[in-house]
């Protein structure tokens, strides 16, 4: 079966991944799986550079077909912060608890009205040899005033999609990669996938 490495070190990350491209037509290996990788310094300055140079450094070092996501947080009251710095907003190495904790704290006593955000993932697919290719999703949501639910990383505990009454962390894996960000990215990410694979195995 053919391969390719989704460039991450985060398994919850790669959990999502696995079961929201259950159905390409491809093997999807974690980036965790081969220990020869480097870290990649995630120095970019938007998504797309972030998201493209993880993907190339993977498959540069395989030579297998590889992608990478780069994941902002845009909130309406900050002046479109943490944006591309989400996954480091309370500083290097922060757990997703120091993130939530700083990005509540800098809402207090601000609106429901003024807590809108957007989540934006870019994902870039590397195949050797190719142009890459880049892929997006994004939702638009609110910043609740306290965390809830007990599932997913990162915002999911404090970020609502419109439209939606649950925040990512309250909805099961399934719920989720419909609505979000990600999961938008993906489904286009699938269709690629099945487009360049299926048609190579005719």
């Amino acid at each position: 079966m053919k391969k390719i490495i989704f460039a991450t070190q985060n398994r919850h990350k790669f959990e999502e991944i696995r079961k929201a491209l259950v159905g390409a037509p491809v093997e999807i290996s974690p980036a965790f799986q081969f220990p020869g990788i480097p870290e990649v310094l995630e120095d970019g300055n938007t998504l797309e550079e972030n998201a493209l140079k993880k993907a190339r450094v993977v498959s540069g070092v395989t030579g297998i077909p590889a992608m990478a996501d780069d994941t902002g947080l845009f909130v309406e009251a900050l002046g479109g912060q943490p944006g591309i710095y989400a996954a480091r907003f309370a500083g290097e190495g922060c757990s997703y608890e120091d993130n939530v904790r700083k990005l509540l704290k800098l809402l207090e006593g601000v609106p429901e009205k003024f807590r809108k955000a957007i989540f934006r993932t870019v994902v870039s697919v590397v195949f050797p040899g190719e142009d890459p290719v880049f892929l997006d999703g994004e939702v638009t949501g609110t910043i609740t005033e306290v965390r809830r639910g007990i599932h997913g990383f990162g915002y999911d505990p404090v970020f609502q999609p419109e439209g939606s009454s649950k925040v990512f962390a309250e909805m099961t894996l399934g719920e989720k990669n419909k609505l979000s960000h990600r999961g938008k990215a993906l489904q286009k990410v699938e269709r690629l996938l099945d487009r360049k694979f299926r048609a190579h195995s005719l």
